[in-house]
Protein backbone atom coordinates (compact mmCIF):
# COMPACT_ATOMS: atom_id res chain seq x y z
CA UNK A 1 0.00 0.00 0.00
CA UNK A 2 1.03 3.46 -0.80
CA UNK A 3 0.34 6.56 1.14
CA UNK A 4 0.07 9.64 -0.64
CA UNK A 5 -0.37 13.02 1.28
CA UNK A 6 -3.34 15.48 0.17
CA UNK A 7 -2.82 19.22 -1.37
CA UNK A 8 -0.68 20.89 0.90
CA UNK A 9 -1.16 24.52 -1.07
CA UNK A 10 1.01 26.84 -2.54
CA UNK A 11 4.48 28.14 -1.24
CA UNK A 12 5.88 31.21 -1.77
CA UNK A 13 8.59 29.81 -4.35
CA UNK A 14 5.34 28.42 -6.13
CA UNK A 15 4.04 31.44 -7.17
CA UNK A 16 4.71 33.13 -10.48
CA UNK A 17 3.34 36.75 -11.36
CA UNK A 18 1.05 36.29 -14.12
CA UNK A 19 -0.15 33.01 -13.10
CA UNK A 20 -3.99 32.40 -12.74
CA UNK A 21 -5.44 30.06 -10.64
CA UNK A 22 -9.26 28.61 -11.34
CA UNK A 23 -10.41 27.68 -7.72
CA UNK A 24 -11.76 24.32 -7.91
CA UNK A 25 -15.27 24.78 -5.60
CA UNK A 26 -17.90 26.69 -6.45
CA UNK A 27 -21.03 26.98 -4.11
CA UNK A 28 -24.33 27.67 -4.39
CA UNK A 29 -25.59 30.04 -2.14
CA UNK A 30 -28.90 29.28 0.75
CA UNK A 31 -31.51 31.52 1.95
CA UNK A 32 -29.64 29.72 5.18
CA UNK A 33 -26.18 31.44 4.73
CA UNK A 34 -27.48 34.72 4.00
CA UNK A 35 -30.42 34.84 7.22
CA UNK A 36 -27.17 33.21 9.12
CA UNK A 37 -24.47 35.54 8.35
CA UNK A 38 -26.55 38.62 8.16
CA UNK A 39 -27.83 37.97 11.32
CA UNK A 40 -24.30 36.64 13.00
CA UNK A 41 -22.80 40.07 12.01
CA UNK A 42 -25.47 42.46 13.15
CA UNK A 43 -26.25 43.67 9.82
CA UNK A 44 -30.10 45.16 10.53
CA UNK A 45 -30.75 45.93 6.89
CA UNK A 46 -33.89 44.02 6.05
CA UNK A 47 -33.05 43.66 2.21
CA UNK A 48 -30.47 40.90 3.39
CA UNK A 49 -33.43 38.71 5.56
CA UNK A 50 -37.25 39.97 5.35
CA UNK A 51 -38.59 38.43 1.97
CA UNK A 52 -41.70 40.71 2.41
CA UNK A 53 -39.80 43.65 2.55
CA UNK A 54 -37.22 42.81 -0.12
CA UNK A 55 -40.02 41.93 -2.41
CA UNK A 56 -40.81 45.72 -2.53
CA UNK A 57 -37.23 46.77 -3.31
CA UNK A 58 -35.75 47.34 -6.79
CA UNK A 59 -34.28 43.83 -6.81
CA UNK A 60 -37.70 42.46 -6.02
CA UNK A 61 -35.82 39.65 -3.83
CA UNK A 62 -33.26 39.09 -1.49
CA UNK A 63 -30.16 40.71 -1.72
CA UNK A 64 -27.26 38.38 -0.34
CA UNK A 65 -25.08 40.54 2.49
CA UNK A 66 -21.90 41.47 0.24
CA UNK A 67 -19.92 40.84 3.34
CA UNK A 68 -20.62 37.08 3.11
CA UNK A 69 -19.83 37.28 -1.07
CA UNK A 70 -16.68 38.58 0.37
CA UNK A 71 -16.22 35.78 2.56
CA UNK A 72 -17.05 33.04 0.52
CA UNK A 73 -14.68 33.95 -2.38
CA UNK A 74 -11.81 34.42 -0.09
CA UNK A 75 -12.34 31.54 1.25
CA UNK A 76 -12.47 29.59 -1.95
CA UNK A 77 -8.98 31.12 -2.77
CA UNK A 78 -7.20 29.50 0.28
CA UNK A 79 -6.92 26.18 -1.51
CA UNK A 80 -4.36 27.89 -4.09
CA UNK A 81 -3.34 31.26 -2.66
CA UNK A 82 -3.59 31.58 1.46
CA UNK A 83 -2.93 27.51 2.47
CA UNK A 84 0.23 28.46 3.58
CA UNK A 85 -0.11 32.02 5.19
CA UNK A 86 1.47 33.53 7.58
CA UNK A 87 -0.84 36.51 7.84
CA UNK A 88 -2.81 38.89 5.48
CA UNK A 89 -1.53 42.29 5.10
CA UNK A 90 -3.97 43.83 3.41
CA UNK A 91 -7.00 44.03 1.52
CA UNK A 92 -7.75 46.60 -1.52
CA UNK A 93 -9.68 47.69 -4.20
CA UNK A 94 -12.89 45.73 -3.19
CA UNK A 95 -15.72 46.19 -5.98
CA UNK A 96 -19.28 44.37 -6.01
CA UNK A 97 -20.18 45.56 -9.57
CA UNK A 98 -23.30 42.89 -9.74
CA UNK A 99 -25.40 41.33 -7.03
CA UNK A 100 -25.80 38.23 -5.37
CA UNK A 101 -28.91 36.50 -4.64
CA UNK A 102 -29.85 33.20 -2.77
CA UNK A 103 -29.98 30.61 -5.14
CA UNK A 104 -26.70 31.67 -7.30
CA UNK A 105 -23.67 29.92 -7.82
CA UNK A 106 -20.31 31.51 -6.93
CA UNK A 107 -16.79 30.47 -8.15
CA UNK A 108 -13.59 32.37 -8.40
CA UNK A 109 -10.36 32.93 -9.45
CA UNK A 110 -7.08 34.34 -8.65
CA UNK A 111 -4.26 36.01 -10.60
CA UNK A 112 -0.65 36.55 -9.38
CA UNK A 113 -0.14 40.11 -9.38
CA UNK A 114 3.11 40.42 -7.41
CA UNK A 115 5.91 38.79 -5.26
CA UNK A 116 8.75 39.47 -3.52
CA UNK A 117 10.74 38.42 -0.33
CA UNK A 118 9.80 39.90 3.16
CA UNK A 119 12.61 42.46 4.71
CA UNK A 120 11.78 41.73 7.86
CA UNK A 121 11.15 37.62 8.23
CA UNK A 122 13.52 35.65 5.74
CA UNK A 123 10.58 32.25 6.94
CA UNK A 124 8.14 34.29 3.80
CA UNK A 125 8.03 36.04 1.05
CA UNK A 126 4.98 38.67 -0.20
CA UNK A 127 2.61 37.32 -2.56
CA UNK A 128 0.07 40.09 -3.84
CA UNK A 129 -2.94 38.49 -5.62
CA UNK A 130 -6.08 40.16 -7.33
CA UNK A 131 -9.40 37.61 -7.07
CA UNK A 132 -12.56 37.38 -9.02
CA UNK A 133 -16.12 35.91 -7.99
CA UNK A 134 -18.40 35.26 -10.65
CA UNK A 135 -22.14 33.71 -10.53
CA UNK A 136 -23.05 31.01 -12.64
CA UNK A 137 -24.10 33.38 -15.89
CA UNK A 138 -20.47 34.73 -15.98
CA UNK A 139 -21.02 38.02 -14.63
CA UNK A 140 -18.37 39.33 -12.29
CA UNK A 141 -19.96 39.68 -8.24
CA UNK A 142 -16.67 40.88 -6.59
CA UNK A 143 -13.20 41.70 -7.04
CA UNK A 144 -10.04 42.43 -4.85
CA UNK A 145 -6.69 43.07 -4.13
CA UNK A 146 -5.28 40.58 -1.35
CA UNK A 147 -1.14 40.96 -0.12
CA UNK A 148 -0.71 38.36 2.35
CA UNK A 149 2.90 36.81 4.01
CA UNK A 150 3.18 33.25 2.18
CA UNK A 151 5.63 30.44 3.82
CA UNK A 152 8.74 29.65 2.02
CA UNK A 153 8.87 25.82 1.64
CA UNK A 154 9.67 23.79 4.96
CA UNK A 155 9.86 27.29 6.92
CA UNK A 156 6.09 26.85 8.52
CA UNK A 157 4.33 24.96 11.04
CA UNK A 158 4.32 21.22 10.37
CA UNK A 159 1.85 19.79 9.45
CA UNK A 160 0.42 16.58 11.89
CA UNK A 161 0.35 13.55 9.62
CA UNK A 162 -1.18 10.07 10.85
CA UNK A 163 1.60 8.46 11.41
CA UNK A 164 3.25 5.52 9.26
CA UNK A 165 1.08 2.21 8.55
CA UNK A 166 2.53 -1.35 8.50
CA UNK A 167 0.80 -3.87 6.81
CA UNK A 168 0.84 -7.29 8.30
CA UNK A 169 1.26 -9.74 6.16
Amino acid sequence: MTTHQGWQGRFFEDFVVGDVYEHPLGRTVTTTDNMWFTLLTQNTAPLHFDHEYAAQTAFGKPLVNSAFTLSLVAGQSVTDVSQNVFANLGWEQITLPNPVFEGDTIRSASEVLATRESGSRPEVGIVTVATTGYKQTGEVVLTFTRTLMVYKQGRGPRRPTLGTRSAST
